[in-house]
């Protein structure tokens, strides 16, 4: 799935081209806060091959996010991720500070809870989330992810979010015919 649309966004499968809109974002002291800090074009770069190489194992990773009008606004997706020793997939999104505030993370959550747990069959997602980044935890929490504990990763305090896909449930079995005696 190299393209989706929401209502207000359209997600295209990330690649060498967005590059110097990925390095904007990352340059963005507010933007970069809850991302561990800014990062050089360099490091971005890096970055961007990862994440790039994540596709080409996986088949899904990140997606570079416009606008309707075509505008660069972000980037989001679903990842593997190594949280306490348990690869983990999580959901994750990005905005450009100019966007803040007017529901598109919640839009974006949706959607990739739906590409990963309908679409891709996964068995859970979770959120990772600073712990002071209370915007993004109630993003999670609208879009029916629970917590479930506190953790450090590189060397941050964050909280787990999670979402389980649905079980399953089997089909009562179909009503038996019977003929009457003749």
């Amino acid at each position: 799935m190299d393209q989706f649309s929401t209502k207000r966004l359209t997600g295209e499968r990330l690649n060498e081209t967005h590059l110097a809109d990925l390095v904007a974002l990352h340059l963005d002291p507010d933007v970069s806060r809850y991302l561990g800090g800014v990062r050089s074009a360099e490091v971005t770069k890096t970055y961007l091959a990862t994440n790039m190489a994540h596709w080409e194992q996986h088949g899904f990773g990140l997606w570079a996010l416009r606008t309707k009008d075509g505008v660069f606004a972000g980037r989001a997706g679903l990842r593997h991720i190594l949280v306490d020793d348990i690869d983990e997939i999580e959901i994750a999104y990005t905005f450009r500070r100019d966007l803040w505030g007017q529901g598109f993370a919640s839009e974006i959550a949706t959607a990739l809870t739906d590409i990963g747990l309908s679409q891709l069959k996964l068995p859970s997602l979770i959120g990772l989330v600073f712990v002071e980044h209370g915007a993004s935890r109630r993003v999670l929490e609208k879009s029916n992810y629970s917590f479930e504990k506190y953790t450090m990763h590189h060397d941050e305090a964050v909280v787990i979010y999670r979402i389980n896909r649905p079980a399953m449930r089997p089909l009562p079995p179909s009503p038996q015919r019977s003929t009457p005696p003749a």
